[in-house]
């Protein structure tokens, strides 16, 4: 019997020599590395910066902080998420509003995030789930439209004049979006390198932000520093140079740096970038011909607007309640193929449920969470091994 994994990391021997290079180099923190890695990001994602962190989460409450977001403050989000999305708002204070997803959808509904802005909300964060990449242009046409509700208490949100738009991007490094590449859609984006992305660091992450020539980008970097650094207003590598020890703390800030071990790791993943995501959608479009004739729907990976990062392949088992899914996840278990869900929404947790929220609210999310499976993709598969999960998925229903 085979023996399927859900999303090993794909390690290759070039990744191994540029850790160990930084091992040996006698500088193994934030430096070198990791300043080069956040060039590489920015010029991939054709902005002007980016700042490398410690997980997309940290990169989530820090944009929350530099838009100066916190108590007495509403940010939008969807209901169909991972918790990290939506507890970066309880982080800095301000109160989570949670939008059910568009019928037969995985992204959250224009309309109900248009419904839900009140003169309190000062940001939406949007989900990229899967790799594919939200509806932008309905998304900043539905701020745009609520712009004279808007109540502004930083400068940066008096520059923006409107609601900030910031991807949750875990999953789209990559993708695209009318020829526009995720990082720059937004005006802030946080990405994931976590050990099960497609692009890892073993953890970390990475902002970048395309905010128009009105903001001074150098100022935005600035701050993301001070922020993940301790309000230190020199990093490590700096104080380290002869008689440079000396330096201030500016404000009592935060912990979240990237490491230049990880940093390595992640510019050799880099490097051999283009190849993953061809492989990836490789094994998409295989999901797509041996599933073709099942009674389910995939999320859709390419259309004329949108390019995925193929990170997740979601299926939606027609006709399905939860307890048929769940038999089938323990099914494919015992045939050797790890399989997974995503998600189950936050109304469902308890935490989310304290705070006041419920299910029954939010139906269209719930209709897509109890029949979704996700099934393995990652660069380790084989073709035979689509044919094998595909035989073993049409053999349970």
């Amino acid at each position: 019997m085979r023996q399927i994994l859900f999303s090993p990391p794909d390690i290759k021997d070039e990744d191994r020599e540029a850790v160990a290079a930084v091992l040996k180099s006698g500088w193994i923190t934030t430096g070198p590395k990791t300043k080069e890695f956040e060039g590489e990001i920015a010029k991939y994602c054709n902005v002007q910066r980016a700042v490398c962190l410690n997980s997309a989460t940290a990169g989530l409450e820090l944009i929350l902080r530099v838009l100066g977001i916190g108590p007495g403050d509403e940010v939008i989000t969807s209901a169909y998420t991972y918790t990290a999305t939506a507890s970066v708002i309880c982080h800095v204070g301000a109160t989570p509003v949670l939008v059910d997803v568009e019928p037969a959808s995985y992204h959250l509904s224009i309309e109900k995030l248009s419904h839900a802005i009140t003169e309190k909300t000062k940001a939406v964060i949007t989900v990229d789930i899967g790799g594919v990449m939200c509806d932008y242009d309905k998304i900043f046409e539905a701020v745009e439209h609520k712009k004279n509700r808007f109540k502004v208490s930083s400068s940066l949100q008096e520059t923006l004049g409107r609601i900030a738009v910031i991807a949750d991007a875990a999953h789209s490094f990559g993708a695209s979006y009318k020829g526009i590449r995720s990082g720059k859609a937004a005006d802030f984006t946080s990405f994931s390198f976590h050990a099960v992305k497609n692009l890892t660091t073993g953890e970390g992450g990475a902002v970048t932000w395309h905010l128009g020539e009105q903001v001074d980008d150098e100022s935005i970097y600035k701050q993301f520093m001070l922020l993940s650094l301790h309000g230190q207003s020199k990093d490590a590598l700096t104080k380290m140079q002869m008689g440079a020890w000396e330096y201030d703390v500016i404000m009592p800030a935060y912990k979240c740096n990237m490491t230049d071990i990880a940093a390595a790791l992640g510019l050799s993943q880099l490097n051999r970038y283009s190849k993953i995501l061809a492989y990836r959608e490789k094994l998409v479009q295989l999901y797509d011909q041996y599933l073709k004739d099942l009674p389910l729907v995939t999320l859709k990976h390419r259309d004329g607007e949108k390019t995925s990062s193929c990170h997740l392949y979601l299926v939606s088992l027609n006709g399905k309640e939860e307890k048929d899914r769940n038999k089938i996840i323990e099914a494919l278990a015992k045939k050797g193929i790890a399989s997974n869900v995503h998600y189950k929404p936050l109304p469902m947790h308890s935490a989310y449920q304290k705070m006041g929220f419920h299910i029954n609210d939010f139906k269209e999310a719930y209709a897509m969470y109890k029949k979704e499976v996700t099934l393995p993709l990652h660069t380790m598969l084989t073709e035979e091994d689509i044919i094998y999960i595909a035989d073993a998925l049409k053999s349970l229903i």
